[in-house]
């Protein structure tokens, strides 16, 4: 959407009615040029009611995210440096190439809609404008990548904790970076990082949560989803929540570069969706390897009981699956 667009979905998201005369006196535009721009939002998978006399109208309110209610959210002290935007083709990509341009630890980067968001593997994350929330986080680690393995789960682990302040109940993670409700995904973290074999290095944390998924969202995803304004039945404030997040990542990171992994390792693993279950792992080569998922090791990878033993799995590459014989 343009951005005129966006300052009339900001004046709509209350969902109470605004003329078509105030919302141009309120853009500096026509009224005419305010028709428009609501088509725009419409085509963006938005319902915008229009009544004679009254104006335009959300059909339900929407939350927008505003940098200045967030940093109100995380308080004094909070380290990070945060930019939201409209639009951006990925909020990893973005923060990826400033970090290689020498952008501050800490940065963070949040969007109203990605137009080319992915996921793992390169897999498209699809939502509508309003509907999720997109960040990513630069951390900026004096180690080098080959001592962070583990840092995925350990910040899907973040994610599950405060979605469960807020009162998601019930999420569970699933190997490597899935964060699920009753078997449906609600959001996702894709680890990307710079920087030398021994250090330091540069990791961009990605993070996509879906707040509110319309059918026509729904409809477009390869897997079973679910939202959190469905769980709780009630509008999510996503600055709240971004904060939460964001304090929440503060805190793992932080302990993640005293000690690695190991101090999540017990909670990630009373959380795993698949703990002592059978799965079904693709590997990069095509071949796939069944057994029993027996949890994670020290370095977060997968422990997998087989009949030549207990085999550790890293991620890469790697799809994991319930067997069929215990879905």
């Amino acid at each position: 959407m343009k951005p005129l667009a966006y300052h009339l979905l900001r004046l709509l998201a209350d969902g109470e009615f605004r003329s078509g005369t105030t919302l141009a006196q309120a853009t500096g535009v026509s009224r005419a040029s305010v028709w428009n721009a609501v088509q725009e939002i419409e085509a963006s998978g938005l319902d915008v009611f229009s009544v004679r006399r009254r104006g335009y109208r959300l059909s339900q309110p929407l939350s927008m995210l505003d940098a200045e209610r967030i940093n109100q959210w995380l308080g004094e002290g909070a380290p990070f440096n945060l930019e939201v935007a409209d639009e951006v083709d990925s909020t990893n990509t973005l923060l990826l190439q400033r970090a290689q341009a020498g952008a501050s630890h800490a940065s963070v980067m949040a969007a109203e809609w990605q137009r080319a968001g992915r996921g793992r593997m390169n897999r498209p994350w699809h939502t509508a404008v309003g509907g999720a929330l997109t960040f990513s986080v630069l951390w900026r680690f004096s180690q080098g990548a080959a001592t962070l393995a583990g840092l995925s789960l350990a910040a899907g682990l973040a994610v599950v904790r405060a979605l469960e302040a807020l009162g998601v109940t019930e999420a569970g993670l699933k190997w490597p970076n899935d964060v699920l409700w009753r078997g449906r995904k609600i959001a996702g973290i894709l680890i990307e990082m710079q920087g030398e074999a021994l250090g330091p290095s540069a990791v961009v944390i990605g993070v996509g949560i879906n707040v509110r998924l319309s059918p026509e969202t729904n409809a477009k995803i390869d897997q079973p989803a679910a939202d959190i304004e469905s769980i709780l039945g009630r509008v999510v404030d996503r600055n709240q929540l971004l904060a939460a997040l964001l304090s929440e990542c503060n805190r793992t990171l932080l302990e993640f570069e005293r000690a690695g992994f190991q101090p999540f390792r017990e909670d990630w693993q009373c959380r795993h969706v698949h703990q002592g279950r059978a799965v079904r792992l693709t590997l990069p080569n095509g071949a796939r390897e069944s057994g029993v998922a027996r949890g994670v090791g020290a370095d977060g990878s997968l422990l997998l009981e087989t009949a030549r033993g207990v085999l550790p799995f890293h991620s890469g590459d790697v799809s994991l699956r319930a067997a069929r014989s215990a879905a």
